[in-house]
Parts: structure tokens; sequence; C-alpha cells
């Protein structure tokens, strides 16, 4: 698994930098997409709002209230989609494994390439080199032997970053790495870590692989294997997705009927931006749930019909919600899925952290 050479490249600020791509008197300014500053939710801050403190999936109430001279932008999601579509067409001149995680990001794998070059790092480097020249936009870029580093990388020098974890490197890096750090690990997790003694990666190599697993449920052996430098999951182009799915990890768990239904219908449209990307549809919605205790459910509807308009998605996810509620506990994630794509029918998964 150490022969192979995997790039993840993510756009810095990419609706924001957008907004101040096609609105040159917003550039240097602090922008902040989504919402206003009475109601709802960001989706992307630009560096200069950063400063500040603002982040996506903020309250743009709390974020006004943080930096007063924000500057609050309607979102254009298709004019992102069409810049999304433009850099996919730069990634497909290196290679054609591609497994896109969101508009913005997207793992590549360069083992093999069209190019026959054999560094991932100077490949990564032309990536983002056309990215700007072509579309005067900003990517940072992560190379590694696998998807966890890859992507753990590219957060290393943000923005307009290029960090390489080489072959050799992995547990080292994952020793000295703060377990918030870790992409899947939220707030309550690490909490919970911390009262273990885990700091950082070396910490987690003290317990086997069945102790973390009564600890973390699931995310145990995951956890066992990656403090260790190991990730075996390929990168896995359209052909092979039969899901998407977004889901929201909180730093704060929710209990109240109303935060619940208002956060699951913000979780919702987020699939259903992803959703709407892809020319092919699916018939199946699923709800899933992480209590408190870490235990977890899911429940699942079926569409007699494809699933063509947002109207459609919310009336099956309705009953899906109620049904849970009221809830038997407090609860730390909220995802959904849409699943039931046929052979010709598969899309992406994208699983959306906050």
């Amino acid at each position: 698994m150490e022969n192979r050479k995997i790039i993840h490249v993510d756009m810095d600020a990419f609706y924001a930098s957008v907004e101040q791509l096609d609105n040159p008197e917003l550039k240097g300014l602090p922008v902040a997409v989504g919402g206003n500053a009475e109601r709802g939710v960001i989706a992307a801050a630009s560096y200069e709002a950063r400063v500040f403190g603002v982040k996506s999936a903020m309250s743009s109430k709390i974020a006004a209230r943080m930096c007063p001279q924000l500057i609050f932008v309607k979102p254009n999601f298709k004019r992102y989609k069409e810049v999304s579509k433009h850099i996919h067409e730069i990634f497909h001149r290196y290679t054609d494994e591609i497994e896109p995680l969101a508009l913005d990001e997207a793992f590549l794998d360069v083992t093999e390439n069209k190019i026959g070059l054999n560094s991932a790092t100077f490949i990564a480097q032309s990536i983002k080199t056309d990215i700007l020249n072509e579309l005067n936009l900003v990517a940072s870029a992560g190379v590694s032997y696998n998807k966890f580093l890859a992507k753990l990388a590219s957060d290393q020098d943000k923005p307009n970053g290029l960090y390489v974890i080489n072959p050799g490197e992995g547990e080292g890096y994952m020793d000295q790495l703060p377990i918030e750090r870790f992409h899947g690990v939220g707030k309550v997790t690490a909490d919970k870590m911390r009262q273990h003694g885990i700091f950082k990666g070396k910490d987690l190599k003290r317990y086997t692989i069945e102790d973390l697993s009564k600890m973390f449920g699931k995310s145990g052996s995951f956890l066992y294997f990656i403090c260790r430098g190991i990730d075996h999951r390929e990168v896995k182009n359209d052909r092979l997705r039969k899901s998407i799915a977004a889901e929201r990890t909180f730093n704060k768990d929710i209990f109240d009927s109303t935060s619940f239904r208002s956060t699951s219908t913000t979780i919702l449209q987020e699939v259903w931006r992803r959703y709407e990307n892809h020319d092919r549809k699916g018939r199946s919605l699923s709800i899933k749930l992480k209590y408190n205790d870490f235990t977890q459910i899911t429940r699942s509807s079926t569409f007699s019909k494809e699933i063509e308009s947002y109207h459609q998605l919310e009336k099956m996810a309705l009953p899906l919600i109620e049904n849970v509620l009221p809830l038997k506990l407090p609860v730390r994630l909220i995802g959904f899925q849409i699943s039931g794509f046929s052979d010709r029918n598969v899309v992406q998964q994208i699983e959306l952290q906050f």
C-alpha cells in the first residue's frame, strides 16, 4: 500500500473565493456565503472573515457579531458547479482515478497517470498551477501513500499549501498529531479520548484494537490502524459509488425536537446540493442518528420512483424525522443518505463533517 501515490486537492475557501473572483469589489474583504445578519447558517467564509473566527456551519447571527463588517452573499451553486466541472477537467488530464468528496475537493490516485510522471508531488503542483492559471483560484494539495494522510497533508499549510508525507513517515506524523485533527473525530469523541489520557496519535497506540472498539464502537478499528499511518481504502471513482451522504457531528448534543428538526433540514439541504450535481438518480433515503452513549440507529424509506426534486426528498425525510422523535437520548450526530441507484445510476458518497 505504501507504493500508492494519492493526492488530495482542496480548494481554498471555494464558494467565497468564487464570489470574490466574480465580484472584484469583494476582494480583500470578509465575505460569508449563505445566511444574513439575522438568520441562517454560513456555507463558506473567506480567509479575511476567518481571521475574526467566522467559519462554515456557524450561525450567521453569531458570525455577524464576531465580524460586524462581514458581507453576506447569497450562494450561487450553479456557478460553483460550473467552476467545479472545470477543476475536474483539469484532474482528468492527469488521471481518471478520481473520488470527488464535494464540489471543492477530491482524491486522485496518480500511481499510474496519463503523463507518465513518477512524482506525485510534481503532479500536485502542476494541478495547482493549472487551476490558478485557468481559473484564478487557489487550491491546497496533500500528497501521501494513503487517503487519510493525503487529506491531513492538504490541510497542513493552507491556504495555497502543498505538503507531502512520504512512505515511512506516516506513523511518525500520526504520533505527534493532536487527536482534534483526526478527520472524523468530533469534539465529543475528543473529550472522551482526553479522559482516557489520549491527546496525540501516539497515545492511541497504547490500546489494543479490542480496547478501542469497546470505547469507540466501529471507529475503534479505524483508529487503531490510522494512528499507525495505515489506511487501505482505495480511491473510488464514480462508477463504484452507490450513495450520497451528509452527516454532522455536533459540538453540543441535541435533545429538543425543534433543534433536531431544523438541523435535520440543514443537513438534508446539503445532501440535495450534492445529489443535484449528478445526472443519476436514487430512490431510497436513510437517516442515521448517533446518541451520546455512541449507540447508533438508522431508518430508511424507498420511493416508488426516482428522486427528482427537493420537494420529493423533503417529503421522504419528514416521516423518518418524526419516527425518531421524541429523542430517547441526546444526539451527537445526524446523517442522511440517498441510495437505491440502479447499476447504471451509481454516484458518489460524500461525508460532510462539521
